[in-house]
């Protein structure tokens, strides 16, 4: 097994590769996450057990108000918390296709794509300056994507958090593989 930076593993074959991209180690702030997320669900469920006193209508519509809140924010905080800490991105690319699955645990789904209808690879990259990348480099945040491509009117995305090094080892790798399996496929075809 190859290394590509700290994060991505890769093992290459005759006839595929397989990569493991990581989560960034985010050390003790991890568990700050941790308390947040503890600390988050007490809130919320003393807030939910107000529903059922004796409150006027207004003040329970106010309640419902921030409890909807409060969920979005909950599941957020708890499906990034859950990727930080047993999450992985598996990458899967062989003479049929390219298959992509973001996992928590042994949970996620792979996604099959043909590669003779992949199109337009390309690497997005953030400015240092931008808002975006400030968001994007707060631990509590899962964190978009580095590489994209077309797929049949939509557009596909992997690579959460990666830096430009990696994303650029991982890209170059990616793109030549493909090349390399849709040229042994047009002479098959010929």
């Amino acid at each position: 097994m190859k290394w590509i930076g700290n994060r991505i593993s890769f093992k290459d074959q005759k006839n595929k590769a397989t990569f493991v991209i990581y989560p960034p180690n985010i050390g003790w702030k991890l568990y700050l996450i941790y308390a947040w997320v503890l600390l988050w669900l007490i809130v919320g469920g003393v807030v939910f057990s107000q529903l059922f006193l004796d409150y006027s209508e207004k003040e329970k519509i106010v309640l419902i108000v921030f409890l909807s809140f409060w969920v979005y924010f909950a599941v957020r905080v708890i499906r990034a918390m859950l990727y930080l800490s047993i999450g992985r991105e598996y990458i899967r690319l062989d003479e049929s296709g390219l298959y992509i699955k973001t996992a928590r645990g042994k949970y996620g789904k792979s996604k099959r794509y043909f590669l003779e209808n992949i199109a337009k690879i390309r690497m997005l990259e953030q400015k240092e300056t931008s808002i975006q990348h400030a968001y994007e480099s707060s631990p509590w945040v899962i964190g978009s994507d580095r590489i994209q491509f077309d797929y049949l009117g939509k557009t596909i995305t992997f690579g959460k958090k990666l830096d430009p090094k990696e994303t650029k080892l991982l890209f170059d790798i990616i793109v030549k593989r493909i090349e390399s399996h849709l040229r042994k496929a047009k002479k098959r075809n010929e």
